[in-house]
């Protein structure tokens, strides 16, 4: 990996890099990027872990027995229990998410694919997710891995962005974008 992409220069992206290579060298990288997605999955869906890997308060072994426990319950990797480990240890559990995204980013440049990132005003049933991957397919002529979050505040539509690009056709800015017009003419 160069070291110019902008998605690996910080901290979360030299943790999932080192993380990427490692996999790869076991020929366990399907399965670790199943675990990270699991764990950031569980961690978004739940204020309360959030708060936990986000809190200064704990300490590191309160932490490591805190995601182990999560952990075994998953049933992730040993390769994965070892590198959320090596992140508690050195306080960087905080990270956790970022490094599964960018992870989630290699694996997509591996496989050729464009990753997007979609945010919604409400979860998108799986029908929706595959029409906008076909027409995000034809419209950039690669595969494209998506993820998606919901963003209320947005009212509706989608904010999609892939790389440097945005599509913004959420209706907040639709409704931004009428407010400002309705001010220019009146």
């Amino acid at each position: 990996m160069s070291s110019e992409d902008s998605i690996v220069a910080g901290m979360a992206g030299r943790y999932a890099v080192a993380l990427f290579e490692l996999a790869e060298a076991d020929g366990a990288l399907g399965e670790v990027e199943n675990d990270l997605s699991a764990l950031a999955s569980l961690i978004q869906s739940s204020d309360d872990m959030k708060r936990f890997i986000r809190s200064p308060l704990y300490k590191s072994d309160e932490q490591a027995r805190a995601m182990n426990a999560v952990m075994e319950k998953a049933g992730v990797s040993p390769l994965t229990k070892n590198f959320v480990g090596v992140a508690i240890k050195n306080r960087r559990l905080f990270a956790l998410p970022d490094m599964a995204k960018v992870f989630a980013v290699l694996m997509a440049r591996k496989r050729g694919e464009i990753s997007a990132d979609v945010a919604s005003a409400h979860p998108l049933s799986d029908s929706q997710v595959s029409e906008l991957k076909a027409a995000l397919k034809a419209a950039m002529g690669k595969d494209v891995a998506i993820t998606t979050s919901v963003d209320a505040g947005l009212l509706g539509g989608l904010i999609v962005k892939m790389g440097s690009r945005m599509i913004d056709a959420s209706l907040r800015t639709k409704l931004n974008k009428l407010k400002f017009a309705m001010k220019e003419a009146g």
